[in-house]
């Protein structure tokens, strides 16, 4: 018994239902005339930039085949590519770059040349706008087996998402998620490590790789970034 990487996009979509962080990042898509949503995953957020009447060019990258399949069948006017960040091969074509759902959080031995190629991708001035937990809440200590989460799946299954930290060394979290039935019989496991990156340190490396930081927030609203905010939440622009 397992679970198909189609079964895990589909379940992607329901552990991720558009929330007050889409929005945020809608309000930038919008008002571009063309973009580039970097970590697309099933390409929910252009989907509904068009439905909104997004005219322009619209385009995602993902190393996740079948959540990018979901997203050519959402949007089949977008270029959808296959690749990750550091793969992008585009020269000056982007007015914005969005990586939502703390995608940013992925970049981690080729953090620097992820930006560098983000950064090559936008005209000049383009904004590059992303979020990434704040490590100072140390939000992965919570992600353990005595904390699952319970999901009814798009097939009807009872299923329970199983976490459990493997490893914390310097900023990076390693971790597995586990798909599993509410008895905790596995279905499939998936292993991830996440970079946390405080203020300073992510300042710096935006700094090195081209960028200036246009604004800095701790939440979705657009509140101020302090110590205890759970996000930290990135404008910076090509310099």
């Amino acid at each position: 018994m397992g679970y198909s990487d189609a079964d895990a996009a589909e379940l992607y979509d329901l552990l991720n239902r558009w929330g007050e962080s889409d929005d945020f990042y809608l309000s930038f898509v919008m008002g571009a005339g063309s973009v580039l949503d970097v970590g697309c995953g099933t390409g929910s957020l252009l989907a509904k930039a068009r439905k909104d009447g997004h005219t322009g060019r619209l385009a995602g990258i993902d190393p996740d085949v079948a959540m990018l399949e979901r997203a050519r069948q959402r949007v089949p006017d977008a270029e959808w590519v296959e690749g990750k960040a550091a793969d992008i091969a585009w020269v000056s074509e982007f007015d914005v770059a969005v990586m939502a759902s703390n995608a940013f959080q992925f970049l981690v031995a080729d953090l620097e040349e992820s930006l560098v190629k983000i950064r090559t991708a936008l005209v000049d001035g383009g904004r590059f706008v992303f979020g990434t937990r704040n490590p100072e809440v140390r939000e992965w200590e919570s992600w353990n087996p005595s904390n699952p989460y319970d999901v009814v799946d798009h097939a009807g299954r009872e299923l329970r998402m199983i976490y459990h930290v493997e490893q914390v060394e310097g900023d990076a979290v390693t971790f597995t998620e586990t798909t599993a039935l509410r008895d905790n019989t596995p279905l499939r496991t998936d292993r991830a490590t996440l970079n946390f990156l405080g203020v300073d340190t992510l300042n710096a490396v935006l700094i090195k790789t081209g960028f200036d930081v246009e604004a800095q927030y701790g939440d979705w609203s657009r509140g101020p970034l302090t110590p205890t905010s759970e996000n930290i939440v990135t404008v910076a622009y090509r310099a």
